[in-house]
């Protein structure tokens, strides 16, 4: 039974996200599962983005405003950068890119947390995790397609040192009319 469950941690640092997505990518987690999101004012050159274009000015600007030049994400899905009022310029993977950049305009209301809360995330932790990544905290989500894969994306963010660990049932979708990569049938 796919139970889609994510699990949300803060990391402090660039190393720190290192050694947590080399951990996440060890255990045989997909890159399309994992998102990340930090402020842009982390240094781009140690995450391995290059600016190839000025962040347009507007709510959020999804898509490649950046390119991926290696580095520690650059294995993950769909990465940008975006805009959002009152938290700032961000670099965003995965399917929180896509949440929030299909926010729109929208954003300037709902921010990190309204994305998070679109994702299924309770709108106490959403705000909680807004006000950590707005204070320099790098939050990464894991997808997993059970609670066994939940206890195994929980055990690597408390190995790791990962603060405010916690994890939520994500939004009712039809996932067998979408894109969404098959359940986990193996270890890989």
């Amino acid at each position: 039974m796919n139970s889609n469950i994510s699990v949300y941690g803060i990391f402090q640092n660039r190393l720190q996200l290192e050694n947590g997505l080399d951990r996440i990518r060890a255990e045989g987690f997909r890159a399309d599962d994992i998102s990340v999101l930090l402020p842009e004012s982390m240094s781009t050159k140690d995450m391995g983005i290059e600016n190839s274009t000025k962040l347009p000015e507007g709510a959020v600007t999804g898509g490649a405003a950046g390119a991926v030049t290696g580095g520690v994400l650059g294995w993950l899905v769909g990465i940008g950068m975006l805009a959002i009022p009152g938290v700032g310029p961000l670099i965003a993977a995965g399917p929180i890119m896509a949440a929030l950049a299909g926010m729109g305009a929208g954003a300037a209301v709902g921010g990190v947390a309204g994305g998070l809360v679109g994702l299924g995330m309770p709108e106490y932790e959403a705000q909680r995790y807004e006000g950590r990544v707005k204070n320099g905290g790098i939050l990464v989500s894991i997808h997993c397609d059970n609670s066994d894969w939940a206890a195994r994306a929980k055990k690597i963010f408390e190995t790791v040192g990962a603060a405010d660990i916690s994890s939520s049932g994500e939004a009712s979708a039809d996932y067998t009319s979408t894109d969404k990569a098959a359940a986990h049938t193996t270890r890989y």
